[in-house]
């Protein structure tokens, strides 16, 4: 039998009610998305034949219905008043919490600890990291790694905060008109797991599901709505005009394959530098070392000049390098993770002995990059 009451082992949270329900207080303060609701209604979610007069009154008016609830819970404050960004440099977090969660990276009789997904997504801030493209491919491999082979294993919350991002994603591809691969992507996923169903509908609540297949169709319109925008034809220089120089240098800076393959299909000079060897030799040297290169030549001498049979060789035997333009990082410090180019509030800045531990010791290796398998570990999937 439950019971309820007031419990003293209870840490004493504070509650803060926004759009999408109640939220810890101190999760919100590392999370610029939901602080900045003002204007993410009035961009988003408001009527485009409505008058400015009626947009401000339907905020004002719902600002009002928070207020009111929010006076009712003691402690509770107004974390409204930020306006909502979107975020390409490190001034973007002044006055705020910095994005950072800390885990427990194993478990002792001391420090006995669960990390939570929902919990560590929100405090990292990925909804709004979701509009710097440093960090946009870095997301959505996570998110490609959740969606469709543990998507049933997540939490209600943890769900939730997920189709978030990919609605997310789904903005920024339609504002960017970029990256409407990943897009299509995601999107092939979630069809297949809405399809995948145990019993004639998916594993969890029904009433989680419904609000679940609400935000999938949301996302679904506004995919149907991208459409991507040809530059003008008074527009110079065209690409087709570029010489034929910067065309390769285009092209040495590709890391994939399959797009060099399109390249070689959309243009016939580029049909002709992807054939170059000088293409397939440093894509082979970017992805590869040097001993794994050579293993392949010795064991095929007669393919040591073809450079794009020894890359899909190379390719199938190690797989290919990924390599991202930031990734979060784990301070051996304080056990945190943090985006890079934000930083974090370390324990170490703050104590003046453990500083002078660590004046011998290199900066560098104090932080180590988190890829997305990686980053997957910490949790209970």
């Amino acid at each position: 039998m439950p019971f309820i009451s007031k419990d003293w082992r209870s840490p004493g949270e504070v509650w803060v009610k926004t759009e999408e329900g109640w939220e810890k207080k101190k999760i919100l303060e590392c999370c610029n998305f939901l602080l900045g609701q003002q204007d993410h209604l009035l961009t988003r979610y408001s009527v485009s034949d409505h008058s400015d007069e009626e947009k401000t009154d339907q905020i004002d008016n719902w600002n009002e219905d928070v207020n009111s609830e929010e006076k009712e819970n003691k402690g509770a404050t107004n974390h409204f008043k930020h306006p909502r960004t979107k975020y390409s440099s490190e001034s973007q977090y002044d006055g705020v919490i910095q994005p950072h969660c800390h885990i427990t990276i194993k478990c002792t009789k001391e420090i006995a600890g669960f990390n939570g997904l929902s919990e560590a997504l929100k405090r990292l801030d990925f909804r709004s990291a979701v509009h710097d493209v440093r960090r946009f491919h870095y997301i959505c491999k996570l998110l490609d790694l959740l969606v469709s082979p543990r998507l049933n294993a997540l939490s209600g919350c943890a769900q939730r905060v997920l189709f978030n991002i990919i609605e997310e994603v789904a903005h920024q591809v339609s504002q960017s008109q970029q990256n409407k691969h990943m897009l299509d992507r995601l999107l092939g996923q979630l069809r297949e797991v809405v399809e995948l169903a145990c019993w004639g509908r998916p594993l969890g609540s029904t009433i989680l599901w419904e609000q679940h297949l609400t935000t999938i169709n949301r996302i679904h319109e506004i995919a149907d709505q991208i459409e991507i925008r040809q530059p003008g034809d008074n527009e110079e220089p065209q690409f087709d005009q570029l010489p034929e120089e910067c065309v390769r240098e285009v092209l040495l800076r590709l890391a994939d394959h399959r797009d060099l393959e399109r390249s070689a299909h959309a243009w016939g000079v580029m049909a002709r530098l992807v054939d170059e060897l000088r293409i397939w030799r440093e894509l082979c040297q970017f992805h590869f070392s040097p001993r794994q290169i050579q293993s392949v030549i010795d064991s095929s001498p007669s393919t040591s000049e073809d450079w794009q049979l020894i890359y899909h060789k190379l390719r199938k035997c190690y797989g290919l390098r990924e390599e991202y333009a930031e990734m979060i990082q784990l301070c051996r410090n304080c056990r945190c993770l943090f985006w890079h180019s934000i930083g974090h509030p370390c324990i170490a800045d703050t104590d003046p002995h453990f500083m002078e531990k660590l004046e011998d010791v290199d900066k560098n290796s104090l932080y180590v990059p988190i890829p997305p398998q990686a980053f997957l570990k910490f949790f209970s999937l």
